[in-house]
């Protein structure tokens, strides 16, 4: 058994996402492990190079994460050919263009989402690739979701039969920041630094629809700016230019139809912060993060609506809990995983770029549908 060393640039490891996710949570805990197994009993070990503009602040996450190389200078380390990947989790309308060098150096990439501000963007940034020859992937982590594992399972096995409808709500109170600090950056609510919840959130939920439920073939979408007045982290206050919540309605060429509310102006009385609801002609069943309740159609209660009497049924008690049957590991590890093995030469990876030029097609869609306060239909990609 041999282990190989794959080096990869990670750039914007320094915010939240970057640094939980997929420096913690991801590379280092590859790294823990072993590598990553392949297919002949070799291992893959990431040898990460963490790139950013604050020397103190990333020397620092070198340091407690016992890795041995960083640098300020992304083109410097673009120039090593042993670095064979880029990856990028910094501000979405700075990454079509660090991608963009990236591949002009050779580099296979690996992006967070959204990958671009516009479709124009992300589209050229697939054709670029394409032309070059590098493999690419953007992160599509819910579908690794165990309880988003579990709904995929459940419709595999045919258990809700005919899909007729899906519910779904995201979302929580994100304080003002006056009474209580923020739980997100201020940026998030500035239209003008690439914040807004549609734009944040509707490229999940494109891929989180088309791979669990089917191609969408037409949306809706209403944004609001519920809270029009924030404090940012410096105690200040700022006008809020972007959305702070979507209620977006999509209609799939199967005839499902899909209901997402994506609010950070809502308080939680469900069982997780997101969760979703599918309901079949068999049977039907709610999945959050992690858990998932199920109830089939000879399960179901026969309720009869009488407004002048008090509810005594408790229909919770008529969903069973899916069993845990199998180990879940972090949803973002395992796709770094599966891209790693992928750039190595081991099995397909089709959450590309063109996948993430889907979620800012969605995104693109949304803000003209509220715009023009009309349904908008979804057309099909130019791949070539």
């Amino acid at each position: 058994m041999a282990t190989h060393s794959i080096g990869i640039i990670m750039h914007g490891v320094t915010g939240r996402m970057g640094k939980n996710q997929h420096l913690i949570r991801s590379i280092v805990a590859i790294r823990q492990q072993g590598g990553v197994a392949l297919a002949n009993g070799d291992r893959l070990m990431p040898d990460p190079i963490l790139v950013g503009r604050n020397e103190e602040k990333i020397a620092a996450l070198a340091r407690e994460y016992n890795i041995e190389r960083w640098t300020t200078d992304l083109d410097q380390a673009l120039r090593n050919p042993q670095d064979t990947i880029f990856f990028d989790a910094a501000t979405t309308q700075a990454r079509p263009g660090l991608l963009k060098k990236a591949i002009a150096a050779g580099k296979h990439v690996y992006s967070e989402k959204p990958v671009a501000v516009s479709l124009e963007e992300a589209l050229d940034l697939y054709h670029f690739a394409q032309e070059r020859g590098v493999k690419h992937g953007v992160v599509q982590d819910k579908l690794w979701l165990p309880g988003l594992q579990k709904l995929h399972m459940l419709n595999q096995s045919g258990f809700f039969g005919k899909v007729l409808s899906v519910r779904g709500e995201f979302g929580y109170w994100v304080f003002e920041g006056d009474l209580q600090p923020a739980q997100r950056p201020s940026w998030n609510y500035r239209q003008q630094d690439g914040g807004g919840i549609i734009l944040d959130m509707i490229c999940h939920w494109r891929y989180v629809i088309d791979n669990l439920f089917g191609e969408i073939k037409s949306l809706s979408c209403f944004g609001a700016t519920h809270i029009p007045e924030r404090w940012d982290e410096n105690g200040q206050p700022y006008t809020a230019t972007a959305d702070d919540a979507a209620y977006a309605t999509f209609e799939l060429h199967n005839g499902t139809i899909v209901q997402i509310n994506s609010s950070w102006c809502v308080r939680v009385r469900r069982d997780d912060l997101v969760t979703f609801q599918v309901d079949g002609v068999k049977g039907s069943a709610v999945a959050g993060l992690t858990d998932c309740l199920t109830q089939a159609s000879i399960n179901t209660p026969k309720p009869v609506w009488n407004p002048d009497v008090r509810q005594t049924h408790d229909f919770y008690q008529d969903w069973a809990e899916m069993p845990e049957n199998q180990a879940y590991d972090n949803a973002f590890k395992v796709q770094w995983e599966l891209f790693l093995r992928h750039v190595w030469g081991e099995g397909d990876f089709r959450w590309n770029l063109l996948e993430g030029a889907k979620g800012v097609q969605l995104v693109e869609l949304a803000l003209q549908s509220w715009r023009e306060r009309r349904w908008i239909d979804v057309p099909e990609l130019n791949r070539e």
